[in-house]
Order: C-alpha cells, then sequence, then structure tokens
C-alpha cells in the first residue's frame, strides 16, 4: 500500500467516526442551550465566578431582585463577585421556554438549602428571564426573581 493509500484510508475512516459521532449527537434545540445557560449562569454565581456570568448578561440586562429592588449588569456582576454564602444544593427546575424568534422567555424554579443562622433553610425561588438572540448567541436582557417559601 501506497503512502497516498493508506492516508485516504485514513481520511476515510476519519470520516467516518466523525459522521457517527455527529449522528450520536444531534445540535442541541435551543431549549436546551436556554438551559444550560440557567444551569451554567447558576453555578457560576455560587462559586462567585462573575466573568463567566457577563457572557450571559447583555449590555441592558436588569434585574428586578425578591426584595423589589433593580440591578443592572454591573450590580448582578458585583453580587456575584462577592457572593460568599454557604449553599449545600441548589437545583433548577420547572422550566418552561417560549420562543417568539429570537427573543425568548424562560421560567423556572430554583431550590436552595444551606446553613442559617445554626439551622438547615431551604428556599424556592421562580425567575423569569427574557433572552434575545444577538451576535450568534443567547444574551439575557431582564430577570425577575420571586421567593415562594418563607424563612
Amino acid at each position: 500500500m501506497t503512502r497516498r493509500e493508506a492516508l485516504a484510508c485514513v481520511l476515510a475512516t476519519a470520516l467516518t467516526v466523525t459522521s457517527a459521532i455527529a449522528q450520536d449527537f444531534p445540535p442541541l434545540s435551543d431549549q436546551q442551550i436556554l438551559i444550560q445557560i440557567e444551569r451554567d449562569w447558576d453555578a457560576a454565581f455560587l462559586s462567585s465566578n462573575a466573568a463567566a456570568i457577563e457572557k450571559f448578561l447583555a449590555d441592558e440586562f436588569l434585574a428586578t431582585y425578591p426584595d423589589g429592588s433593580r440591578g443592572d449588569k454591573a450590580k448582578e456582576l458585583s453580587l456575584a463577585a462577592e457572593f460568599n454564602q454557604q449553599i449545600d444544593s441548589s437545583r433548577l427546575d420547572e422550566f418552561t421556554i417560549k420562543i417568539y424568534r429570537d427573543i425568548a422567555v424562560v421560567w423556572f424554579s430554583r431550590h436552595l438549602a444551606g446553613p442559617s443562622q445554626g439551622r438547615r433553610l431551604e428556599l424556592t425561588y421562580r425567575y423569569v428571564d427574557v433572552f434575545v438572540f444577538r451576535d450568534g448567541r443567547w444574551q439575557c436582557v431582564a430577570s425577575q426573581s420571586t421567593k415562594v417559601t418563607k424563612e
């Protein structure tokens, strides 16, 4: 077998393997991408990784927090960078996602558990986040959270 024939065999094998892998892993839907963004945002917040969160937020981002206060992108990133509470678990679920061309609305619940003043505290929040598809990616322009359990 010549070098050229061997190279052709290697390339044919590589293309076959790549094609098989692509069939096993179809592209993610917009809904799957948005759920992953929410989960990555949650994990980044809990680890005080403001740099990771920055890529999810549009420049005009505005949040309304459970106490009724508002914050822009800078405040959200500052809150993330300064976060230092012990959270034993954070779970996101109950996702409902509606997509309207280049706008998406994501509703979900966030369940937190951890110690507070010597006892275990469990909290549930409901969120609604609004995303726009811009520059080839989803960016959050608005977020509102509501606490649905009492401390």
